[in-house]
Order: C-alpha cells, then sequence, then structure tokens
C-alpha cells in the first residue's frame, strides 16, 4: 500500500470515528497525515516527497494501531506524538499541560504588538504559561528582553522547562510558580496572558479531546471571568506605566463585555477574527 492512500484510508475512519480536530489539525485528513508521517520518522510537511513509497506490512499496521490509539482513547494526536507545533516552532508537550494553540502566537510572530510597546521594553511576563510555549516564542521574537514563564501548576512548569532547555533558552526564560499575578516578581513592560477562560456551561459540552487536557487551564467559572476579574484587579501593579496587558478570551467575547462594561480595550486582529485577544494598557486599568 502506498501511503497516501494509506492516510486517506485511516482519515475515512477517523472522519467516521466522530473525532474533534482542533489540538493542531481542523480535519480528518490533516491528523491521519500527521499521525502516520510521525510514526515513520518523515518531516511533517513532507508528504509530497512521500506520498507514492509504498509502504510494508509492518509498517502499514503501526500506522493503523496508532490511529486506533487516537480512535479509543479520543486523546488530542499531540499527546499521542509528544510534540506539538506553533508558528513553526516545535514543543514537546504531554498530559500535563494543555496543548499549545494560541492565538497570542500569531500577534508575537506578526508583530502586532511591537506597536504597543516601549522601545525601552525589557521584561515581559507570560502568564498562564502552561508548556512554556508563548514564553519561548516571545524569548525568540525579541532578543532584548527577560521572560518570565508564570503558572500555579508545577506539573505544567515541568513541561515548560523541557521547552526552555529544548531551545536553549535557559538564561533568557525564567520559570515561577504562583497563583496569578501574585506569583509574579516586579514589574513588566508586557504581559501576555492565555488564561482558564471556558465558562461552566461550555466545559459541559467540550469533546473529549478537551476533557483529556488539564481543567485547571480551561475552567474559568460560571461566565468563564474568574480568573481574569482578578488578573484585571492585579494588573496595574504588575506593569510599568507604559505597559500593556494582552489577553486572550477565545469565545468568551459577550461575557468579558458584560462583566467589564466600561473598560477601554482594543481587539487584535488573528486568524480567528478580532473577538478572540484584545489588548489593554496600563493607563486604561482603573
Amino acid at each position: 500500500m502506498k501511503l497516501i492512500d494509506c492516510i486517506e484510508s485511516q482519515a475515512a475512519r477517523l472522519a467516521q470515528a466522530g473525532l474533534f480536530f482542533g489540538h493542531g489539525t481542523t480535519n480528518a485528513f490533516d491528523e491521519a497525515m500527521w499521525l502516520a508521517l510521525w510514526r515513520l520518522g518523515l518531516p511533517l510537511d513532507a508528504l509530497d516527497d512521500h506520498e507514492e513509497r509504498e509502504l510494508t506490512a509492518a509498517e502499514v499496521a503501526s500506522i493503523v494501531a496508532l490511529m486506533d490509539e487516537r480512535i479509543s482513547t479520543r486523546k488530542p494526536a499531540a499527546y499521542l506524538t509528544g510534540e506539538a507545533w506553533l508558528q513553526g516552532v516545535p514543543f514537546t508537550i504531554d498530559e500535563r499541560a494543555i496543548v499549545p494553540r494560541s492565538f497570542i502566537a500569531e500577534l508575537i510572530a506578526d508583530a502586532s504588538i511591537d506597536p504597543w510597546l516601549n522601545p525601552a521594553s525589557r521584561r515581559v511576563l507570560d502568564l498562564c504559561t502552561g508548556n512554556g510555549s508563548l514564553a519561548v516564542l516571545a524569548a525568540m521574537a525579541w532578543p532584548d528582553v527577560e521572560v518570565d514563564a508564570l503558572d500555579i501548576d508545577i506539573n505544567a512548569l515541568a513541561v515548560a522547562k523541557l521547552n526552555v532547555e529544548r531551545h536553549n533558552l535557559a538564561l533568557r526564560v525564567r520559570l515561577l510558580q504562583g497563583d496569578g499575578l501574585a506569583g509574579a516578581e516586579g514589574r513588566y513592560d508586557l504581559i501576555l496572558c492565555n488564561p482558564p477562560y471556558v465558562n461552566s456551561a461550555s466545559m459541559a459540552a467540550l469533546p473529549a479531546e478537551y476533557r483529556a487536557e488539564p481543567e485547571l487551564a480551561l475552567a474559568g467559572g460560571s461566565d468563564g471571568m474568574d480568573f481574569i476579574r482578578e488578573l484585571l484587579r492585579a494588573a496595574p501593579a504588575a506593569l510599568n506605566d507604559e505597559g500593556v496587558l494582552v489577553l486572550e478570551i477565545g469565545n468568551e467575547r459577550p461575557f468579558f463585555e458584560a462583566a467589564f462594561p466600561a473598560l477601554e480595550v482594543v481587539w487584535m486582529e488573528t486568524s480567528a477574527g478580532a473577538d478572540q485577544v484584545l489588548l489593554v494598557t496600563r493607563e486604561a486599568l482603573p
């Protein structure tokens, strides 16, 4: 069997199984391709070079077994491979942290945040860092800054440590453990935060793939704003005078606007539209 035929047949299985795709892929074919190429040890962007490759019976069986695991466990593919990619950068991942997928990564990569930064900006905080992906991307994008990566979950920080070391950034990215901004040290020019923001009704309806992730990193209370309320109360004391907060809220914009009707924010454009991530200046905070 050729590789492309194997991928297409397994994609049909994934689709028929009713899996949810949202942790690096958006459809069954891409997911089957990712898993098959990973299983064969091939680059994930190399299908065109290998699609006509004839697979051995053992290779086909190995790929099928991996697809069986994806279907039976309903775990995100990234947990099965131990790796996820964000803005072309590879990150180590396991079930101690949510799979990296923040839209803030796009804003770092396309320099959308840069105009809001003071040229003298030197301190960045990645709050709720999870596996450390945003902290790593920030350190890569802004070579002159020092980054603190903060999370309440010591298990997630263990994964973040793997990624900081993987990208040789231990001298510029410091890992901190603590509850929200109470764990921060000093003032920052930029705070990045992809917090737990999923409201309770949405949490109850999440597909199994999301329920495989740490609930602590997802659940935001009845309206999704529990963590964010405390964050906005504490943020002024954690930001320098010209500092800014970049906050991801996913699909919770109506809840955010209901909770903070008088707060002046800037909605940032991402591939998912202009209601997933917002920016608020230190000056605009109460």
